[in-house]
């Protein structure tokens, strides 16, 4: 599953990222961090895109337990890099990102 979502995250396609949400999901996206529907997290990950275009991204772990799902990846955008975690839930035959958190890396 964390293949598409690493396809969506180094194409910067926030649209077919967003299927991959949760109704309700928490995002931080560098040091804002809030808890928000599928809509607004979708208008976040896009405004944050615009302003960080993606050169490219790579999982480098991934964990987890039947129904609960990590991976950690590396992004490179706009020039800077960034820690990316992902948490995915199971949800009857599909799995959803609960959290999504974009850190820059100093």
């Amino acid at each position: 599953m964390f293949v598409p979502i690493a396809k969506y995250i180094t194409q910067g396609n926030a649209e077919a990222l967003s299927a991959w949400f949760d109704d309700n999901l928490e995002i931080s996206i560098i040091s804002s961090s809030i808890n928000s529907s599928r809509n607004q997290a979708k208008q976040i990950v896009t405004r944050f895109f615009s302003s960080y275009s993606p050169r490219s991204f790579k999982i480098d772990h991934t964990a987890g337990r039947a129904n609960m799902k990590y991976a950690l990846g590396s992004l490179s955008a706009g020039g800077e890099n960034f820690l990316v975690t992902i948490f995915v839930c199971r949800k009857e035959d599909s799995y959803y990102i609960q959290q999504l958190k974009i850190e820059r890396i100093r």
